[in-house]
Formats: C-alpha cells, structure tokens, sequence
C-alpha cells in the first residue's frame, strides 16, 4: 500500500468519524451513525493492514487525533467565546484534547498490528480489542473522557439498541467495530471473515430485536407528572448581576406555568440560580416562597458550599437542590464527577501556573467534588415519597455511575446540564444522544432539563419522546412512569460493565497467545539456523 492510499484512508476515517455523530447542517440536524458506526472502523483497519505495531500505534494516533478534533470542534467555543482564551488557543484546543483518544487508538492499532502478524486479528478479535484498548479504556484511565466513543453513533438503531440493557454502550461498540471488521475483510477479499462478520452483527441485531420485545413496562398507575425547564440564559451573562433578577423571573415564570399544566415536580438545569442559597439568604427566601406558591417540589441546580469552623465557604460544589412544597430545603447532591480544565485543574501545582478551569461563576478556583453518587428522595403526593436519580451534567457520560442511581433505587432520572458553553454545534446534540443511552443502558426515563437546550423526555428504549430547540426559553410537562424496581431494571444495572471487562480478557488472552507464538517462532528460527552436530565434519570429510 501506497503512503498516499494510506493517508487517504486515515483521513477517510477521520471524516467518517465526525459523520458519525449528530451535527446541525443548514437548518437541519445530520445524524448518519447508523451507516458511519461501521465505515469509521474499517477505514482505520485498512489504513493499519501490514505495519508494524510501532508504525501502526503512530498511524492511528495521527488518525485518531485528527478525527476527534473534528467531532470536538466545539470546544472552540468553550475556549474562546466563555473561556476568553485567544483565537489561536481556541484552534489549538480541539487537537490538544484528541491526544487523549488518540493514545488509545495507538494502544488499540499496536495491538491488531501485533496479533495481524501471528494471523490472530479475526473480526472477533478486533471488536474485542477496538472495545476494551480505544473505547472503555478512556472511560477511566486520567479520570475519563468517553464523548465521541462509537457506540454512540449506534443510539437511534432501535434494533440494536436493547443490547445496552445486558452490555452498556460498550456492546455497541463492539458491534460496530465488528461489522467495520467485516467490511475491511470485504475489501481485502477475505470472504470468509468478512460472512463470519455479518452473522455477528445479524445475531446482536436479532438478540436486540428479542430482548425489546421482553422489556417490561412499569406499573400501571405509578407516574410522576414532572417539568423540565430551559430559561436560555446566555452564558457570556449567565453569572452577571445585572442579570441575576432577570434570571430568577424567567424560571419563576416557567415553574408558574408548568404547574399550571400539572407538573407535581418542576425540574431546572444546572446551576440555574445566579448565586449560593447558604449564603444568601434572600435568594433562598425566593426560592422557598416559590415553592410554596406553586405547592409543587422543586429540583434546583445551583452552588453548594461547605464551611470551616468559622463558618466561612472552604469548598464550592456544582449541586442540585431538593426544595420541598412547604419550602423546606431537605437534600444535596453534589456532582461527583467533575470536568478536567472545565471544573478543576488537573495536576494543579504543576498545570496551574499555565491554565485555569474554565467554568467561572460556580468558584474562583477549582470546583470540589461530592462524596458519592446516590439518590434524593422526593414526595410530591405526600408520605415517604420514593428516590430519583439526579445526574449532572458530565456524570452522563459515565455508565457505571449512571447505572449506580439505579441501583441506589432511583426510579427515574433527572438530568440538569448547561450546555450554553458549546453555542450551535453539534455538542448539544451529541450529548442528547449521550443520555438516551444512560436511559437504554438503566431501563429508567429521564427528564432532560438544559439551560439552553437540548431539555427533553427520554423513555426507556433510548427514544427520545419530546424535546425543545436549543437557545429558545421553554418547558416540557410530561407524565414519567416511575420504575417499580429500579434496582433489577436491566441486567447491566445488576452487573456493570460486565461485558467491557470480558472484552478485556479476550483481548489480554489474544495478546498473550501472540507472544507465545512470536517465542516459539523465534525458537523455531534460532534452530533452523544453528548447525547441525557433525555437519562440519561431514562437510571436511567430503
């Protein structure tokens, strides 16, 4: 293969990787993961055909970093329009983040390059390898960053998507890598793997067909009437003073009308309230009063702080808030997982003296994070009331902490996020898709509250039910089934990333079977060269 035909399959796989995510175009939403989840894979694949693990790692590197910074263009945004870096920071920004993936991808091309050459990378093989080394890999490792892993690009495959509910996004993944493995095996003419390919993705597709026709519906009867709210405000003036009563009058407005169309809990989005309820005390009379006007419980996105003996803030927190009917404030929760240069600095003694978090307004510094994700307990029609799950924001995109809102009980999920910070790109979009898998993955449905969009309604499926345009002010009322046993709701709650962890043995097993063979092939050359005994004596003695 030529540098050139390799170069223009990398940068193939790099456009097809940004295909395959949802991006607005002209008016219009684009969304074609349903055919680019399987197209990204095999350009990659062939571009690596017949290098060496080292040449193979920087290739995909190369690609890698290349195709993420696409998919990230948003973070220009983020950068210079609400982080006010320069141009050339905000330019420089999308590349800098894809290293991340990017190393995984190196990780993931050394390793097929390595079991290539013992005749090992089968379309198994490589699903197994492509899930475990590129896209759960980057889950974890550094404190994650999992946006733009292939699995998504699956999320309005209604067929296969049932599968979350037994392997998390992970096995779309897997699945996507493999028909991408199929098809480079196509291309190449190995027809036998290429058919060994697409019996696989046939059978998750018929597995995924199978088990949407024996998911279980809640209980008749056991739904909570719930609002989520999309004030629009602006980032660049979000923590302004200026705008701190004008803020406060848009929700108050939408929470009047949402109760007017019979919400019983009204949900607003991240850091929804321009300042801190434990330290002001007018901002939190505000909030109590409109609670007991409404007669409806509220879900607050807001600043939560902790004190030092001297009952001065030592500790700021992206938190939301549960504001009972009567006013009483009754729970925090704290946003557990927080964003590396969004929320707090990484290394911070070390990268400190050259960057700062970008989300100003919650801290002067870095944001702290809370002790664990759990549920909060809500009771809107009186009594013990039952538990939700309120993931926010970045929380999304992690499934095993998603999954543990379940597992703590919580019988819907409320997701409060702001995605002010990513202006009209395809980030917002992107996320949506994010979270309807969180709703696959539990079994739960999820009220999406946005600041400025996209708020939406999420079933179960993963099909997103009703949701608002992104920088409108708007509401969306709905009656959410709660789930009757949320902690048995899917078999990935029960297990986690079960699935992600066998793809890991699979992986180490295929590479250590390639080590044994690459020894006993080495053993096989170092006797083949050495010389017989009396051989040279024969060759004296004619």
């Amino acid at each position: 293969m030529s540098r050139w035909t390799r170069a223009a399959l990398c940068a193939g796989y790099a456009a097809a990787t940004f295909l395959a995510f949802p991006f607005p175009f002209a008016g219009r939403v684009i969304d074609l993961g349903w055919l680019f989840a399987y197209v990204s894979p095999a350009l990659l694949l062939l571009a690596l055909r017949g290098l060496s693990p080292r040449a193979a790692a920087l290739t995909a590197f190369g690609a890698s970093v290349a195709a993420h910074a696409l998919v990230w263009h948003w973070i220009y945004v983020v950068t210079v329009v609400y982080g006010h870096a320069t141009v050339a920071v905000g330019v420089a920004a999308p590349a800098l983040l894809a290293i991340y993936p990017g190393l995984f991808a190196a990780a993931f091309a050394a390793a097929f390059a390595a079991l290539d050459r013992r005749g090992l990378a089968g379309p198994f093989a490589v699903a197994a390898l492509w899930t475990a080394l590129y896209d759960h890999a980057r889950s974890f490792i550094l404190s994650g960053f999992p946006w733009a892993t292939v699995g998504y690009a699956q999320h309005q495959n209604f067929a296969l998507l049932p599968l979350v509910t037994l392997t998390g996004v992970y096995g779309l993944s897997f699945v996507s890598a493999l028909g991408g493995a199929g098809l480079a095996a196509l291309v190449r003419g190995q027809r036998r793997a290429a058919a060994l390919a697409a019996a696989g993705v046939a059978l998750a597709h018929l597995l995924g067909f199978a088990l949407a026709r024996t998911q279980q519906e809640p209980q008749p009867g056991q739904s909570l009437r719930v609002a989520v709210l999309q004030g629009n405000i602006e980032q660049g003036v979000k923590w302004s003073d200026a705008w701190r009563e004008r803020t406060l009058a848009i929700y108050a407005d939408l929470t009047r009308r949402a109760v007017a169309q019979g919400a019983r809990v009204v949900v607003w989005p991240e850091t929804a309230l321009p300042g801190a309820l434990e330290i002001e005390p007018s901002l939190r009379e505000d909030l109590q009063a409109l609670a007991r006007e409404v007669q409806a419980w509220l879900v607050v996105g807001g600043v939560g702080l902790t004190f030092d003996p001297d009952g001065r803030p030592n500790a700021f927190f992206d938190s939301a808030f549960v504001v009972a009917s009567d006013g009483r404030i009754l729970d925090r929760y704290d946003k557990t997982h927080l964003v590396p240069f969004g929320e707090y600095v990484p290394l911070r003694k070390l990268l400190g003296l050259f960057v700062s978090s970008v989300a100003r307004g919650i801290a002067a510094d870095d944001v702290a994070p809370g002790e664990r994700v759990r549920s909060v307990r809500i009771a809107p029609d009186g009594g013990d009331g039952f538990p939700v799950g309120v993931a926010v924001c970045y929380e999304l995109l992690f499934p095993d902490l998603v999954r543990r809102f379940a597992a703590d009980g919580g019988e819907m999920l409320l997701g409060i996020t702001n995605d002010a910070w990513y202006g009209r790109t395809g980030a917002p979009y992107q996320f949506l898709a994010i979270t309807a898998l969180r709703s696959a993955e539990t079994g739960l449905w999820t009220a999406r509250a946005a600041n400025t969009g996209i708020s939406a309604f999420i079933d179960p499926s993963g099909r997103v039910r009703a949701q608002t345009p992104i920088f409108e002010e708007a509401l969306l009322v709905a009656d959410v089934p709660r789930h009757p046993n949320p902690r048995e709701a899917t078999v990935f709650v029960r297990v986690g990333n079960l699935f992600a962890g066998a793809c890991w043995l699979a992986a180490a097993a295929l590479l250590l079977t390639a080590r044994r063979r690459r020894m006993a092939d080495a053993r096989r050359g170092a006797m083949s060269d050495s010389p017989r005994p009396g051989a040279d004596i024969r060759a004296a003695g004619g």
